[in-house]
């Protein structure tokens, strides 16, 4: 739904910085209960695990103080990345978008927007794992697309936005960051910097999906 709502957007503004959409602010709200939600959803989901591993029942049976806190900095600590990229998104992106931008740049809003792109093929790759089909052929071409389509949506988006903005101010790409506020590239920078960790996370597992693995030993071989 975010990358339909993007691409509608980005693609109905011809003009990147004055062209509007309805969408671009209609979306933008539809999506902050969302991550509301699913900072609980996630904290469910680990509570469950937490239980279903001992640590606690499910029957209403006293537990240790303090157990309740120790699972919630347990998830805090797991999901902390996570956790915090939401909090932004409702805390930081959402005033930005709908107050501070005053109407502008629903070109560059939707194109963040179909970042979302890479989600179904990450939702997928974990629930493929979950269900122990990892040496399946489709476990593996869902890591590839899930590679390609993470780097081409999430990691180039913003040199790509950066091209844009210089091909509609006519300056050269590597001039852009000199001419745009310095709040503008510290903010690019938070949102990338994420980006790139799980660029990296995705790269060391596929390189441990793809990687050839060893056969058995024979049980011929000359033992010593």
């Amino acid at each position: 739904m975010a990358s339909t709502a993007g691409y509608i957007v980005s693609t109905s503004c011809k003009h990147i910085i004055d062209d509007q959409h309805w969408l671009s602010s209609a979306y933008t709200q539809f999506a902050v209960p969302y991550f509301i939600y699913d900072i609980y959803a996630m904290f469910l989901c680990h509570w469950h695990k937490h239980q279903v591993k001992g640590h606690g029942g499910d029957d209403g049976a006293a537990r240790a103080p303090g157990s309740t806190w120790a699972v919630v900095r347990g998830y805090l600590h797991k999901e902390f990345l996570m956790v915090l990229h939401h909090a932004v998104m409702v805390l930081v992106c959402f005033p930005l978008s709908v107050v501070w931008r005053q109407g502008k740049g629903d070109f560059f809003l939707g194109c963040m927007l179909m970042a979302e792109v890479s989600t179904p093929f990450v939702c997928l790759g974990k629930i493929l794992i979950q269900y122990k089909q990892q040496h399946t052929l489709l476990h593996k071409v869902n890591g590839a697309l899930m590679l390609l389509s993470f780097l081409c949506c999430r990691v180039l988006l913003f040199p790509y936005l950066y091209w844009a903005y210089g091909r509609h101010a006519g300056l050269p790409l590597l001039a852009v960051p000199l001419a745009i506020p310095a709040h503008v590239n510290l903010g690019a920078a938070l949102l990338l910097a994420p980006q790139l960790y799980w660029f990296f996370l995705i790269c060391r597992g596929a390189c441990r999906l793809f990687q050839p693995r060893s056969p058995p030993p024979s049980p011929f071989q000359a033992q010593d």
